[in-house]
Order: structure tokens, then C-alpha cells, then sequence
């Protein structure tokens, strides 16, 4: 049987074009981009060339583009770099509860440093409600980081109206967004959110992994969390990883120019599976993401059915979801984000994750949808 690959929100297969490139710098422009010599001169423009690229498709300068091993350490300097750097002008720091544990975990952190953090509610559909949030800001407020693209849900934050209400309350707040599930698969345009931050990786949109960048606004005051040699402008050092950084550019080049197409493949997907889904159980089954969320992320559920015990079943049969974020399956804990959307015990023990790609295909939502309609029954406890 072929591998139907339903967890591109965990990570994406690598396009062939991409691994030509990456391939390509590997072996033919290995030099260091620091090195004043011709080898290092010509990675140096690569590396220049990569940042171009990025910068591009947010419709940003280049020198605001810096990057990182991926949207981890990305978040993370964005969370930690501000709110040191800004210690005293306050220690208010505000997200919500649903984002990524990259930014959680450092908010978590930083009350060990002093700062006092603020982890603000969402409605049932994981939504931020922007005046209750704004109602959080203070004077003291020095950061607002929110997540673009819930990578369990698909919601998609109101980033505009958020933004422009946070900046009339304190308009020295620093705002962060995590678009790290958001890029390359619905429009971003940077000048027109006007963050001050914005996390990106490149494992998502079918790049390599360990690989990432951080949009920083010009004059936006934050201190870097890595120390050495002073690459990227002195803000983030250690030897570039050029052949990922190329492998970036070129992945993000390609899903940029296939984002529409893309966005009516994965619709036509998920389509499929609720009509196929609605067709055999009816209203027996729970959809836990919102109707207006990315298109490429759904989030489900059967009742009396356990997710992993369905998630198991179905590898079986060469059909791969997840039961929530790559970065939490591990701990066989309930969904944070779930939770946080007070959905029913019954939503949140059953639920799985599909996310799809421009690479899957309807044919594989009709073998997903038959299998669950042979493999629900079976397992209902």
C-alpha cells in the first residue's frame, strides 16, 4: 500500500527542488559566508540571495530577515530577546493559552526571571476575542505574542484587528506572532499586520529541517539569546547552515508561487473527508475545528473512540495522522489547546489531526474516509 501522509503540520516531505539546491551548496559553494576568501565571498552572496528571497515573499526589507535553527529557537528568541532587553520599561508579558509550547514553556521561564505573565482566554473556537484581550495591555505591558495559525486547529487569529487595538492602548508593546504554521499557506503580508516580530520555519512548508528565521522590525529593541562570533548582524551567531538556508529560500520560492493552488487542493480534501464522514456517521462525530479555520488543518473526533487506539488502527493500513503537536504526542497528555476551548472530555480524548499538503490528493481522502468507517465501529469502546 502507498503512505497516505495526513500530519504535514508535524513536518513536510522535502521538495525535489529543494534537495537539488540544497545539494548543490553542499558541494560546490561549501565555503564559510564569514570567510573573506573566493569560497566564503560566494556563499556569502547565497547567503544574502536566501534572505532577498525571504524577505520577499513578506514584502519586507532583507536586513529585517535573521536566521535560526527553526521556529523553536525563533520563538524563543523573540519571547526571551524582548523581554530582557525590556526589563525596565516593565514586566508585563501577555500571550494566550493556546499557542505553541515553544512560546508557552518561555513564558513559563520567564516568571523564574521576574517577568509576570499573562495567558489570556479563547472562546470555543480558539479564538482571541480582541477587545478582552487589548483589556489585559498596561502601561507596563512591554510584550504581546500571539500564534497566526493554531498548529491543532487551523484557527486562524484576527492578527490586523489585534494588533491595531494593542497599538492604541500601549503603543510601545512590543507584538510577536508565531506564523510558523501560517507561512506560505495563507497570505502574510508584514506591512500591512505591522508586528514588530514574526517566527518562520522551514520544515513546514517542504523544506529542510533545522532551519528557521525571525523577522525583526527595524529599531525593534530586543538582545540576542545566542553569543559568539556575531553573525547575522551580531544578533544571532554561529556558522550559518547555508544548505538548509538555500533549501528555505527555495521551498518558500515554490510554495509561495503554488499558494493558491495549494489552498483549492487542501479545501477539495477536507471537503471530501466531512462529506464522506457526515455521509456514514452523521452528527457522530465532532468537528473541533473552527468553519472559517486554514483549510489544510482538521481537527476531529468520534465519540467512545480513543485517538491513539484510532491513530494506531489506521497506520496499519498505511494512513499517518497525529493525535495534536508533534511536540507534545510524546507525553500522552490531553490537548492544551483543547482544553483551553473547554471542549467536552469526549472532544478532546478523541480527537486527531489531519493536515494536509499540496502533495496529498481527494483520492486519499476517500481511502481515509473508508478506513475510519471499517476501523470507528471496531474500536468504540
Amino acid at each position: 500500500m502507498s503512505l497516505i501522509y495526513f500530519d504535514n503540520s508535524a513536518t513536510t516531505s522535502v521538495y525535489p527542488e529543494v534537495l537539488q539546491t540544497m545539494n548543490e551548496v553542499y558541494t560546490k559553494y561549501y565555503g564559510n559566508p564569514s570567510s573573506l576568501h573566493k569560497l566564503g565571498n560566494e556563499a556569502d552572496k547565497l547567503l544574502q540571495k536566501a534572505r532577498e528571497t525571504i524577505g520577499g515573499t513578506l514584502g519586507i526589507p532583507d536586513y529585517c530577515i535573521y536566521f535560526t535553527s527553526g521556529g523553536t529557537e525563533s520563538n524563543n528568541w523573540a519571547v526571551k530577546g524582548v523581554a530582557r532587553a525590556n526589563k525596565r520599561r516593565g514586566d508585563r508579558i501577555i500571550t494566550t493559552k493556546t499557542e505553541h509550547p515553544s512560546v508557552l514553556e518561555c513564558f513559563k521561564y520567564l516568571e523564574t526571571e521576574g517577568f509576570s505573565p499573562c495567558f489570556f482566554d479563547v472562546d470555543s473556537n480558539g479564538l482571541v476575542n480582541p477587545d478582552e484581550a487589548v483589556e489585559k495591555v498596561d502601561d507596563k505591558t512591554i510584550l504581546f505574542s500571539f500564534i497566526l495559525v493554531n498548529n491543532e486547529t487551523g484557527a486562524i487569529q484576527k492578527a490586523g484587528e489585534i494588533i491595531r487595538k494593542v497599538r492604541l492602548k500601549n503603543p510601545k508593546t512590543i507584538i510577536h506572532i508565531d506564523a510558523v504554521q501560517a507561512y506560505g499557506k495563507i497570505p502574510v503580508s508584514l506591512p500591512r499586520l505591522d508586528a514588530d516580530l514574526m517566527s518562520l520555519s522551514s520544515h513546514k512548508i517542504h523544506g529542510p529541517k533545522g532551519c528557521g528565521a525571525l523577522y525583526i522590525k527595524k529599531n525593534t529593541h530586543i538582545i540576542p539569546i545566542m553569543h559568539g562570533g556575531g553573525q547575522e548582524n551580531k544578533y544571532r551567531s554561529g556558522t550559518e547552515n547555508l544548505p538548509a538556508i538555500c533549501g528555505f529560500s527555495k521551498a518558500a520560492e515554490i510554495i509561495h508561487d503554488r499558494m493558491e493552488e495549494n489552498r483549492r487542493r487542501v479545501t477539495e480534501i477536507k471537503n471530501t473527508v466531512l462529506q464522506g464522514l457526515r455521509e456514514e456517521f452523521g452528527d457522530r462525530f465532532h468537528v473541533n475545528s473552527p468553519e472559517d479555520a486554514y483549510e489544510g488543518i482538521l481537527n476531529i473526533a468520534f465519540p467512545r473512540v480513543k485517538a491513539q487506539v484510532l491513530m494506531h488502527h489506521l497506520e496499519t493500513r498505511n494512513i499517518i495522522v497525529s493525535t495534536g503537536s508533534a511536540c507534545s504526542s510524546r507525553k500522552n497528555v490531553q490537548s492544551h489547546v483543547l482544553t483551553a476551548m473547554n471542549l467536552s472530555k469526549e472532544r478532546t480524548e478523541g480527537a486527531i489531526r489531519l493536515s494536509f499538503s499540496g502533495m496529498n490528493t481527494v483520492d486519499e481522502a476517500v481511502e481515509f474516509v473508508q478506513a475510519v468507517r471499517e476501523i470507528v465501529p471496531e474500536i468504540r469502546y
